[in-house]
This record gives C-alpha cells, sequence and structure tokens, in this order.
C-alpha cells in the first residue's frame, strides 16, 4: 500500500477556488469521495485558517488521514502565537502559494523567511509550491534556512520547459535536505506527453531516498484517475530495489512528516 503523500479536500465555491479552470473539478471532493485509495497527507488548498481547522477535523474523523500541511499566515507579526493554537499531533507541515504571489521574491521577504523558521523549529515541513521561473529564488531561501530543515518541493517544482527546469531542480536537489514529490506533472506536461524524462530526472537528483509519491487528487483526475498516475509511478520505479520502490511510494513522506504509528 501507497502513502499519498499530496491530496486536497474542499467545499467548492466560485469565490474561494477561482484558480479551478476544469469544469469537472468545480464540485466538493470530499474524504467520502475517496472510497479504495491509499493512505494519505491533506494539503491545503485554499489560503485562510478556516482551511487548516477544517483539514484537522477532517483528519480526526478520518484515519486514512495521516497528516495534514495546512496554511497559516506565515509573515504575520502573530504568527507565532496563531501557530500556538495548531499545533495538533496531526499538523505535520505548512505551505504557501507561493506561485501566486505577484512578486516572485516574495520567497526571500525577511518576515516569511522568519516565519518559515519559527515553524520549522517547532517541527513542523514546510511544502513549496512554486513555479519553474521562481526556482532560483527557491535557492536563495532554502541556503537561508538552517541545514536540517525540512523542506519538499511540490509538482516537481511544476515544470515549463524541460531543459531549464532540469538544470534548476536539478541544482536545488544538491541542498540534501530537500525532498520532492512526484504529483502534479500531468497538469503542467498534459496527459499526452512522456512523464518518464521527467521522472529520469527526479530520481537521478534526488535519489530513491528524497522522493515521495503523491497523486495531486482531486486535480489529478482533471487528467486521469488516481490510480492510473500512481501505476505510472509504480511501473517507472519497477527496476529499483523493493526496498527503494518502498522508500518512495510511502516511506520517505512517513518519515519526512514525522507520521506516528501505523500509516496503513
Amino acid at each position: 500500500m501507497a502513502l499519498d503523500a499530496h491530496r486536497h479536500f474542499w467545499h467548492y465555491t466560485d469565490a474561494e477556488f477561482g484558480w479551478i479552470a476544469d469544469d469537472c473539478l468545480r464540485r466538493d471532493f470530499l474524504p467520502t469521495d475517496c472510497g479504495g485509495m491509499d493512505p494519505c497527507i491533506a494539503v491545503e488548498a485554499r489560503q485562510c485558517v478556516e482551511e487548516t481547522s477544517g483539514l484537522l477535523e477532517l483528519a480526526d474523523k478520518h484515519d486514512f488521514i495521516k497528516g495534514v500541511v495546512g496554511w497559516l499566515p506565515l509573515a504575520a507579526p502573530d504568527f507565532p502565537e496563531l501557530l500556538e493554537g495548531f499545533l495538533a499531533e496531526k499538523l505535520v507541515g505548512l505551505r504557501h502559494v507561493v506561485q501566486d504571489e505577484p512578486d516572485d521574491g516574495f520567497i526571500l521577504r525577511p518576515d516569511f523567511v522568519r516565519g518559515v523558521r519559527h515553524a520549522l523549529a517547532q517541527g513542523l515541513a514546510y511544502d513549496i509550491l512554486v513555479f519553474e521561473r521562481q526556482l532560483p529564488n527557491v535557492l536563495k531561501f532554502v541556503d537561508a534556512l538552517p541545514d536540517d530543515a525540512r523542506l519538499v518541493l511540490d509538482h516537481l517544482g511544476k515544470p515549463a520547459a524541460f531543459d531549464s527546469w532540469r538544470v534548476r531542480v536539478t541544482e536545488l536537489a544538491r541542498r540534501a535536505n530537500v525532498f520532492c514529490k512526484l504529483s502534479g506533472l500531468v497538469t503542467e506536461i498534459g496527459v499526452a506527453a512522456d512523464p518518464r524524462p521527467y521522472l529520469d530526472v527526479a530520481l537521478e537528483a534526488f535519489g530513491p531516498a528524497r522522493l515521495m509519491f503523491g497523486s495531486d487528487w482531486p486535480v489529478v483526475t482533471a487528467h486521469l484517475p488516481y490510480g492510473d498516475w500512481k501505476r505510472c509511478v509504480e511501473d517507472f520505479l519497477v527496476p529499483l530495489a523493493g526496498a527503494d520502490q518502498t522508500k518512495i511510494m510511502s516511506a520517505n513522506a512517513a518519515a519526512f512528516y514525522g507520521l506516528k504509528g501505523d500509516t496503513r
């Protein structure tokens, strides 16, 4: 069984989910829609405190949600005080939608970096969500944090042009504390494109010890079913040793997010 390191849940409204372009995604997606799927990490899809509270409530009700990567105002002056009320067992990380910030240098703002440093010091991980063009600033961001900071790049850094992405993501992977999620790829390159060259780069750059399977459900379903993406990753991993396959499909995410107990 896998551990899906990247899954979303939402009650859909036009006002709160304006980023959704596909009609098939403009509806509610809830834990009750996940029959037959693997255990998962729930990741924020709205930048509001209520989103984080709601995901933690879902995690309390549904055992297959093993952890929550939420959103909190990392750059706010009162962030440390606000975080105190959210240090629940299933809050395992935080994320900010840096890709949508009008300033590509947002990730380097001192108040934002300070907030991330504080979250990391409280035992949380941080998910990096950016477009490929923002990866040079991600390098500076990572270098401004402690060497043992638990950081993971979502969706392989959202490749735009293969050659430039390969250079940038390979440079990022030289930072030994940065992991990478094998998620969201079909959304970026299209279902007709071959994902293997991108997966090859990720495997060569990060190695089996720093990759983790993620579906980006339900966003992935605009292109192919959850099971199809999972099989795509599993098929890609067939040449690897069984222990390395297990790392990528489940063990790395469990260790990275510090999950406790049974993750099945």
